[in-house]
């Protein structure tokens, strides 16, 4: 016991700085440092361990639910977004039906652009396309062309150039957004004219003054 003391003596001789205290004043300040050391340490070690698991914690859940602070913020956007009117009687979409409809519209446009770049350089290959026009209609577009490729060489020429216009017109120089804002006006406006024309007609009064008798 008293080689003990003795170390703890030297010890506080060399770190502790106290060598003006006896040996078993030494020992008791060494042995308060020393708990006061563990204690923290242990602290220190909880607060670490804590940090650690919280990471963890907050990887599983990202891992099992990635999204969900999105989705609770947008779940009742998308409630009253993902809702579109049901049109009965159509095999396929209502845009599936436009498009049809554009594209024979685009080859119609074509045939008109082939036929006006030909009355200009070569009025031969007009006259014939007019002539095929005057036998076969435009509402099949995809008919036409394929009755128009085996009439003849010359005319499947014709028939080549009207599909390559119509692509290209399709994709490069029609207007998609101004379609939308021109449908869009059009709808509106005779939304508008009708109820006007309706009031009109069932009160008898325009422009505040009586038009009937």
């Amino acid at each position: 016991m008293q080689r003990i003391r003795d170390i703890f003596f030297f010890l506080s001789i060399l770190f502790v700085g106290f060598p003006s205290l006896g040996p078993l004043a030494i020992e008791n300040q060494l042995r308060n440092n020393l708990a006061q050391q563990v204690s923290m340490e242990c602290s220190t070690a909880i607060v670490f361990s804590q940090l650690s698991l919280l990471p963890s914690r907050l990887q599983t859940e990202t891992r099992a639910n990635p999204f969900k602070s999105w989705k609770e913020r947008t779940r009742q956007s998308t409630r009253f977004q993902c809702h579109k009117m049901y049109v009965p009687g159509f095999g396929t979409s209502p845009e599936s039906t436009a498009a049809q409809h554009l594209h024979h519209f685009f080859n119609f446009i074509a045939v008109k652009i082939v036929a006006a770049q030909l009355q200009g350089y070569n009025p031969e290959a007009y006259e014939e396309l007019r002539e095929f026009l005057d036998r076969n209609s435009l509402n099949d577009g995809d008919k036409f062309c394929a009755d128009l490729m085996r009439e003849s060489p010359r005319h499947k020429n014709l028939a080549l150039r009207i599909l390559e216009v119509r692509s290209a017109y399709c994709k490069d120089d029609f207007e998609w957004d101004n379609l939308k804002r021109l449908a869009s006006k059009m709808v509106d406006d005779s939304n508008k004219k009708l109820m006007r024309d309706y009031i009109v007609d069932t009160s008898c009064i325009a422009d505040g003054k009586q038009i009937c008798n």
